[in-house]
């Protein structure tokens, strides 16, 4: 956090105010949810999945929250938005579905159960379509690169849930916006594909299985097993801890950031 005041006075009430949010968004409902979502399921890391997936106590307790709040803030606005134009249909119901629960798949047990809340759903264009506000450069990342497995995976899933929901989607889409000082809109799409989602969900439970057969909580030093991708994302991930050694304690990021070691060794 950066909080600077034009005297004492407003270098103090900075500090308050910037605490206040953060504060507030640890308490928020996103910040407190455990279970996890579609938006995660396509996360290339298999430890930070496994961290998720046990409820492992996090460790980057200190990531900045503006962006998250921004984007909920944008979400709401947009959802106001398609509300306030809403049309019927031909069999009487609202054209869109706006942040409506799906659930992906009811599962025998809790933690097999995936729900979640999907942005949009156009029942006339039998699209769902999901809102990412980005920085400039992500922005320009999505565009060249397109959208990533992570948010790809993310995309049928919520396609999954709406089929589950009695609909038939025909495409799925990301459309990404730039948090910037213009606005610059880019959208991915392509057809829905069912399997993309249930390919998705077979790698979850793998790693789910992985991880209790492991028994990590009695023996940490099976962490070093559960592989990290060649180039993560370390950034924002929760467990992320520079420089430790015991997986157990939090992960110390990007193989290069730990002297000696290679991602041989780490996935040995």
């Amino acid at each position: 956090m950066i909080a600077t005041g034009n005297d004492e006075y407003g270098e103090v009430l900075a500090q308050r105010i910037g605490q206040f949010i953060i504060d507030a968004d640890k308490n928020s409902g996103r910040s407190k949810q455990r279970a996890i979502g579609p938006s995660e399921v396509g996360e290339p890391c298999e430890r930070q999945l496994s961290y998720k997936i046990l409820d492992w106590p996090e460790t980057n307790t200190n990531r900045d929250p503006i962006a998250a709040i921004i984007g909920t803030g944008f979400h709401m606005w947009m959802a106001d938005q398609f509300e306030a134009r809403q049309t019927p249909m031909p069999d009487g119901q609202p054209r869109y579905r706006i942040e409506e629960r799906v659930t992906v798949r009811q599962g025998h047990t809790p933690d097999s159960t995936l729900t979640g809340s999907s942005d949009l759903y156009d029942r006339l264009a039998m699209l769902n379509n999901d809102w990412k506000l980005v920085g400039k450069s992500s922005h320009n990342k999505y565009r060249t690169q397109g959208p990533g497995h992570k948010y790809r995976v993310q995309a049928h899933l919520y396609g999954l849930g709406q089929e589950n929901a009695g609909h038939r989607p025909a495409r799925v889409a990301v459309t990404f916006i730039g948090r910037h000082h213009e606005l610059m809109v880019h959208v991915w799409s392509e057809p829905y594909d069912r399997q993309i989602a249930l390919d998705a969900l077979a790698r979850l439970d793998r790693i789910r299985d992985t991880a209790a057969g492991l028994e990590l909580d009695q023996h940490p030093e099976h962490w070093a097993r559960i592989p990290i991708p060649e180039k993560p994302n370390c950034r924002f991930c929760p467990w992320l801890k520079p420089g430790s050694t015991d997986l157990s304690q939090g992960c110390p990021g990007k193989p290069s950031t730990t002297p000696g070691a290679s991602l041989e060794a780490l996935i040995a």
